[in-house]
């Protein structure tokens, strides 16, 4: 493949890179226990799930 003739510049460089950026994870309330979970993950406080327990207790 052919090598670029130009060198690109910084600014057209950092134009390309403006959409890669951290993204927080979305979080919600567990509607059991009312713990801060992450979404579409079981809770870690009290193991449940969609209503279900899904991680045993210990």
């Amino acid at each position: 493949m052919p090598n670029p003739t130009r060198r690109s510049s910084k600014t057209r460089r950092d134009k390309r890179r403006t959409h890669y950026k951290a993204v927080a994870m979305t979080t919600s309330v567990c509607p059991n226990c009312g713990a801060v979970k992450l979404a579409h993950a079981a809770c870690p406080e009290c193991g449940y799930y969609n209503g279900r327990k899904i991680v045993p207790s210990v």
